[in-house]
């Protein structure tokens, strides 16, 4: 089944993106993880955790989590072939010029300010037609 891997520290924008991809018919299964390390268990298997496969098309990275940040997890998939070719789109809180700079040098897809508003906000309408045509 194709799926997109969210990972997010945030309860509210985690049921946000869920309400979204069920708004716009998005057909993948929506993977949640709560930071890097659990992320990182879900793409690679490890630590008991049943992997994603296939892998996810899509992983939509917070940059501001506890135990592994979204900076930390960009640059450990780096490590990984398999991983460094799936697409990620950044969700953050930030937009300071600093962190935008640093996710594109680890190859980011996207950007995306939060608080994420699927319902008012064009720019996250862009974004989810983005990634529906990215899905395809």
């Amino acid at each position: 089944m194709r799926s997109v891997l969210l990972v997010e520290d945030d309860f509210f924008d985690t049921m946000t993106a869920q309400k979204a991809f069920e708004k716009f018919s998005v057909p993948h299964k929506l993977y949640t993880a709560f930071n890097g390390l659990e992320a990182l268990d879900l793409l690679l298997g490890t630590n008991g955790v049943e992997p994603i496969r296939p892998l996810p098309e899509v992983i939509l990275l917070d940059l501001n989590m506890p135990k592994m940040n979204g900076h930390e997890f960009l640059a450990e998939i780096q490590h990984h072939a398999e991983l460094r070719a799936i697409p990620v789109f950044i969700t953050t809180t930030s937009g300071m010029d600093v962190d935008r700079l640093n996710a594109q040098h680890l190859g980011v897809s996207g950007y995306i300010l939060k608080p994420l508003d699927f319902e008012t906000s064009p720019d996250m309408v862009d974004s989810m037609n983005l990634l529906e045509k990215l899905l395809r």
